[in-house]
């Protein structure tokens, strides 16, 4: 069995992992590079194999970094089935529509972006139609239930606890003696968070890859997470007379944080508010999440039953059409602003934070990782003053980041997973992190647990698996 890296090593996004065994050659995940304008290159670059060849795809997760260049595989020649969650493949619908849409919208601009020389012109990444057909390629499966995507190779689903339909999945290759089992992580959620179960135990591997996104680091604990979400909302809410923008990711963040402000609102320690959630597609993946409360934890239930009955507090609207988005420009208090993208790289927030970054009075809350490059990274690492639509913007609004509100264990979290493998794997390879970052976490994996073949792939290495 050969196992060959083609993202998230040594960086967060680009999930992409090609396994090829004597049973069958297939990926799992095929997600889009995120950040700067490096990966662009990256996007648009050739697969590293025939897509024609492959056999299947394993779906962790519907997040652009794990899905997002599934429709341009699909448009190189990748005629074959993707498995995922029933969830999952609910909210690939709207996701890869929308990115989708967004490809053919940048194209469409490039095209009169002027140059000295020329007009560019750039294809889109891929198109509607083309997501429309990946769309027609998914099988979905449920939680637990074993599926063969082909004779010799076995799969299962297991509850990630990311995001709505989040799984870890089991794979095994060959039979008797010569069979192995590989466990992709995916991305591994917090225990005891709203909405989403608990990680999935798992009891053994022969090969393990595991995320490491916050592998260097301990979030707060949940008690000072939701004091601090409280505290920055009522300051400034109460306080400063401003507003609250929060830049999110419109599927899995946006949802947590509409439960946590409601249900901090129940409990009387919030004001009255308005909540805003600027993203069209935070509502369609919202109604998902509703769709499949099965599958969430039983707090989330009890919650909706509330905000039914509570005559319209808080008042939470979700905003659909440009021109209420840019309405809220002459909001000047007591709004909560929740809009996409979440690392401030595109779509409505950065209108929001264009008009909210430099009044003191106002509070940005960033809630999950933001990767090098980003705007969003940039207002962590404390800038100044930052450029939006190539106009300098101050930065006078105070930055909350809150590391809790993530949707990713933290080194801790991570560390109590894999002690729950009843033996270390044979290989451990640490992905999905920035390589200073997975280096720490995998000295920690040494020296915590005791595992040996702890590596750290770069993205292009192949490896034949033991």
């Amino acid at each position: 069995m050969r196992l060959t890296f083609l993202g998230a090593a040594g960086e967060v996004t680009g999930s992409c992992f090609l396994v090829e065994t004597r049973a069958a050659r297939f990926l799992v995940d095929c997600g889009l590079f995120q950040g700067n304008r490096a990966t662009e290159a990256k996007n648009r670059s050739h697969f590293a194999f025939d897509p024609r060849a492959l056999d299947f795809v394993l779906l962790t997760h519907a997040h652009i970094d794990h899905s997002g260049l599934l429709p341009r595989l699909v448009a190189q020649g990748f005629g074959g089935p993707i498995f995922a969650t029933d969830a999952t493949c609910d909210l690939l619908e709207v996701m890869l529509a929308d990115s989708a849409h967004i490809q053919e919208r940048e194209s469409e601009r490039g095209r009169h972006t002027k140059t000295r020389r020329r007009v560019t012109e750039k294809a889109p990444l891929y198109t509607v139609r083309d997501a429309e057909r990946c769309l027609r390629q998914l099988v979905p499966v449920t939680y637990d239930a074993e599926v063969t995507p082909r004779p010799g190779v076995r799969a299962c689903f297991r509850d990630a606890g990311h995001i709505l339909g989040s799984a870890i999945i089991e794979i095994w290759v060959g039979q008797g003696a010569a069979r192995r089992k590989l466990v992709c992580s995916g991305d591994i959620g917090q225990r005891l968070r709203p909405l989403v179960r608990d990680p999935t135990a798992i009891a053994d591997a022969d090969v393990l890859l595991v995320e490491s996104t916050y592998g260097n680091r301990q979030h707060r604990s949940w008690p000072a997470t939701l004091e601090e979400l409280r505290r920055a909302v009522t300051d400034t809410l109460s306080r400063k007379g401003g507003n609250v923008i929060v830049p999110s990711f419109a599927v899995g963040r946006t949802q947590d944080l509409i439960y946590l402000l409601a249900d901090l609102y129940r409990k009387g320690e919030l004001p009255e508010m308005d909540i805003y959630v600027d993203s069209p597609l935070a509502l369609k993946a919202t109604s998902i999440t509703l769709r499949h409360l099965a599958v969430l934890d039983a707090d989330a239930a009890k919650l909706v039953r509330w905000l039914k009955s509570a005559r319209g507090r808080p008042r939470i609207r979700f905003v659909q059409d440009v021109e209420e988005s840019i309405a809220l420009h002459r909001v000047k208090r007591g709004a909560v602003i929740i809009s996409a993208s979440g690392m401030c790289e595109a779509g409505r927030i950065k209108h929001h934070l264009r008009h909210n970054l430099g009044r003191p009075e106002c509070s940005i809350i960033i809630p999950g990782f933001q990767a090098a490059g980003t705007l969003g990274r940039r207002l962590v690492d404390g800038a100044k003053e930052v450029r939006i639509f190539g106009i300098p913007v101050p930065v006078r609004a105070q930055i909350y980041t809150i590391g809790g509100l993530s949707a990713h264990a933290d080194q801790e979290g991570l560390i109590d997973w894999l002690s729950r493998f009843k033996r270390a794997p044979r290989a451990t390879y640490i992905v999905h992190g920035e390589a200073d970052i997975s280096e720490q976490f995998a000295g920690a994996v040494r020296a915590r647990l005791k595992w040996r073949g702890v590596t750290l792939p770069q993205r292009g290495m192949s490896v034949d698996l033991p």
